[in-house]
């Protein structure tokens, strides 16, 4: 643990897809999908990120879980077990025990398990793979893992296929196997977004209650931002690869700063039709990710950006007070 608290420090993190044309396949630029971004996740408390499909909110949940690898910044995980790490740089044997501390739940439970494997099979992989225990032991942690996400008797469930289970079932299966090796942190990758509304909130609730025995740090991914503020202590919003604006959930909602925020949480419906919001507005379509100009990611799209907006860099992300940050020059 760092001196702040934090379970999980990002520095500076960054990752370009190179884009090529031609016979010889010959780069013409980078998309920008994670461009520079920072934060921290304090242990036992929740991230959402938020914000328009193709913004990188996928592409750093996946560096947070070194599916991908960075190409520049730092991810440091400040571990009980592995002491403070960085895991930009970790490799072979000290990757695989890193696999045991941070855990990837993924968004679509139809792909996200093999239809070949018996559920038995795969929530007990992980343990196998980490060399955990015996035979009766991990089977023992299976049911018990089973039994703790609500797929009760857990002997029923043991040799089923996927193919038999709901999509809620599945996703169930899937927490079980992110959370059988114990870790301290879990990526979950809109987790509830190929989920029936109707069970939705059952998985929601499961999550939640969980990461408070446990004590599991989520990194929360969503487009939802209803999701976002049941689940999450601190949301931060994205926008082409940049952090706009993090926050306290409740001032966030509250008190949005930069105007991307304020037009995305204007757009979220109210559940009573006695209630006006206008919307706010915005110009235009997302800018292309490719090679982007230097000042602000935003705008293109923003009403009030000005010419200084336009001759200068892309906003730091200051403290605007009470913990709430926002990567504006207008606020």
């Amino acid at each position: 643990m760092d001196e702040n608290g934090a379970l999980v420090n990002v520095i500076g993190l960054e990752k370009r897809f190179a884009v090529s044309a031609g016979v010889f396949s010959r780069v013409k630029g980078y998309i920008h999908a994670v461009d520079d971004i920072s934060f921290d996740i304090p242990l036992g408390r929740s991230l959402g990120l938020v914000g328009e499909s193709g913004c990188g909110k996928t592409t750093t949940g996946k560096l947070l879980a070194r599916l991908m690898d960075p190409t520049a910044g730092h991810i440091y995980l400040n571990d009980e077990l592995m002491g403070r790490i960085d895991l930009a740089e970790i490799r072979g044997q000290e990757l695989k025990i890193f696999r045991r501390r941070v855990q990837i739940i993924f968004q679509d439970p139809y792909e996200s398990l093999n239809p070949r494997r018996t559920i038995y099979d795969t929530v007990e992989e992980p343990l196998r793979v980490q060399g955990t225990g015996i035979l009766v032991e991990r089977e023992a942690r299976v049911v018990q893992l089973l039994e703790l996400v609500g797929l009760t008797p857990a002997a029923s469930f043991l040799f089923r296929f996927p193919h038999e289970l709901s999509g809620g079932q599945r996703q169930r299966v899937a927490i079980a196997r992110a959370l059988v090796v114990n870790p301290a942190f879990v990526v979950a990758d809109e987790p509830t977004s190929m989920l029936d509304v109707s069970i939705r909130i059952g998985v929601m609730q499961l999550m939640s209650e969980l990461a408070e025995r446990l004590n599991v740090s989520y990194l929360y991914i969503t487009h939802d931002l209803a999701v976002a503020r049941y689940m999450c202590h601190e949301i931060a919003v994205m926008y082409l690869g940049k952090i706009v604006e993090q926050g306290e959930t409740e001032e966030m909602i509250k008190n949005p700063l930069h105007p991307y925020t304020q037009a995305l949480f204007s757009a979220v419906p109210i559940p009573n039709p006695r209630r006006d919001r206008v919307a706010i507005g915005i110009k235009g379509g997302v800018s292309a990710p490719i090679d982007p100009p230097q000042r602000c990611r935003f705008y293109d799209r923003c009403l009030v950006g000005d010419q200084f907006c336009h001759d200068n860099d892309h906003p730091p992300l200051e403290d605007k007070g009470a913990g709430h940050r926002a990567a504006c020059y207008k606020v």
